[in-house]
């Protein structure tokens, strides 16, 4: 006579009483069906700021007869240029190196082989400071300190999370606007909104102003911050009855 082993009995069971249960568990409610007539709005919210952060990227580029004198005149300009951002009251977080590189220059002659003539040392770093009504000044100091390559300033809005939701709501009121003027025009009203999808959001990066060093030897430089603006696309699907 064979004898069932109580454990492989009771674990047959709750096996059975699980695939039950779970076949008796009532199915989701389907999702209610589109009985209006359906209406897809694109809308567009803006706002505007004032930039509140300024980049620039600063370097210095230095030639000499070998690679070592390229490399020592740089890195005495350079720290000159350090100097003059730290007498700005530009923290060390905000200072970060970008490149530094060592090229040798050449001169060429038609039908004859290249002519080594010295070497190429450059030191650029990338520099973000919130100061822009003394944006000009910090930039002429920078020349005066030996800094030879500025590109920038790049303006900017530091934190623009705010505005863009402000431009979030924008698009979505002006969609509920254009949907009660459809709806009004077809003689029904908004039942409901059925889906919201967001196609775009830009908070811009301008790009840089040109900054001559000559500009420093005659008038100090002018910056004006101005205004941008952060913009969001909705994607908006109603329900009209």
């Amino acid at each position: 006579m064979m004898v069932r082993n109580p454990a492989v009995l009771s674990l047959t069971a709750l096996s059975a009483f699980l695939a039950t249960a779970a076949a008796a568990q009532p199915a989701p409610p389907p999702a209610p069906a589109h009985t209006g007539t359906r209406l897809d709005i694109a809308a567009t919210g803006e706002v505007t700021r004032v930039p509140d952060i300024v980049r620039i990227s600063a370097g210095v580029v230095t030639q000499a007869p070998t690679a070592t004198a390229a490399i020592a005149d740089n890195a005495r300009r350079m720290a000159s240029v350090r100097a003059a951002l730290k007498a700005a009251g530009i923290a060390d977080r905000d200072i970060q190196t970008s490149a530094i590189n060592l090229n040798p220059d050449y001169r060429y002659v038609e039908n004859q082989s290249p002519v080594l003539t010295g070497y190429r040392a450059s030191n650029d770093v990338d520099v973000r400071f919130r100061d822009i009504a003394n944006t000009g000044k910090i930039l002429d100091a920078l020349v005066a300190q030996g800094a030879n390559q500025i590109n920038g300033p790049t303006l900017a809005i530091d934190k623009p999370e705010e505005a863009m939701d402000e431009a979030r709501i924008a698009a979505l009121t002006t969609a509920q606007a254009r949907a009660q003027l459809y709806a009004a025009k077809l003689g029904k009203h908004v039942a409901r909104i059925v889906a919201i999808s967001e196609t775009g959001a830009s908070s811009p990066y301008p790009p840089p102003m040109p900054f001559m060093a000559a500009r420093a030897a005659t008038a100090d430089t002018k910056i004006e911050p101005g205004e941008q603006t952060v913009s969001v696309s909705l994607s908006v699907t109603f329900e009209l009855d």
